[in-house]
C-alpha cells in the first residue's frame, strides 16, 4: 500500500470488539502524527478518544470547527451531580427553583439540569444544611463530546 498524505476513514470501528477498537484507535493515533487522517464518526465516544479536532454539520452547515479541549471549554455546562449520604426523595429535589430537571441515579444521588449553576449549587447547599443532609459529592458535570453535539444540532423552538 502507498503512503497516502491524508487518510479517510468512515466509522472504522463498527463491529469491532472491544480489543480490536482499542488497537485500531492506537493505529489512527500512530497514523495522525505523520500524516492528516480525516476520520467520519457518529460514535462520539469514539470521536472524543481519537480525536484532537472535531467539526461537526448539521443540516450541511458547519456548526462546530475546534480542538475537542477547546469546544469543551467553551460548552456551557448545564448539570450537577449531587450525592447525599442518605436516601432522598427525588421530589425534595424538584422544588428547587434553579433545578429544571432532576434525574435519579439511585436513591442517593442525582443529576440535575440547571440555567445557572452557582444558583443551584447554592440552593442545594442550603436545602442540605436545612434538612440536616450530609452532601458526600457536589460537582458541575462537564459537557462530553455528545452534549455539545446534541446542543449543536438540536433544533430549539
Amino acid at each position: 500500500m502507498h503512503d497516502p498524505e491524508v487518510l479517510i476513514l468512515d466509522e472504522p470501528t463498527s463491529g469491532l470488539d472491544p480489543n480490536q477498537i482499542i488497537e485500531i484507535r492506537n493505529v489512527i493515533k500512530e497514523q495522525g502524527r505523520n500524516k492528516t487522517v480525516l476520520f467520519s464518526s457518529h460514535i462520539l465516544q469514539e470521536v472524543q478518544a481519537i480525536c484532537d479536532r472535531v467539526i461537526i454539520i448539521n443540516k450541511g452547515e458547519l456548526v462546530a470547527d475546534s480542538r475537542v479541549e477547546d469546544l469543551k471549554l467553551t460548552a456551557k455546562s448545564n448539570r450537577v451531580a449531587v450525592t447525599f449520604s442518605s436516601k432522598i426523595n427525588k421530589e425534595k429535589l424538584e422544588i428547587l427553583p434553579a433545578a429544571i430537571d432532576v434525574v435519579s441515579v439511585n436513591e442517593n444521588s442525582f443529576k440535575i439540569s440547571t440555567d445557572d449553576i452557582n444558583e443551584l449549587r447554592r440552593q442545594l447547599l442550603e436545602f442540605a444544611v436545612a434538612k440536616q443532609l450530609d452532601i458526600t459529592s457536589l460537582q458541575t458535570e462537564g459537557n462530553n463530546l455528545e452534549d455539545i453535539f446534541r446542543s449543536l444540532t438540536t433544533d430549539k423552538a
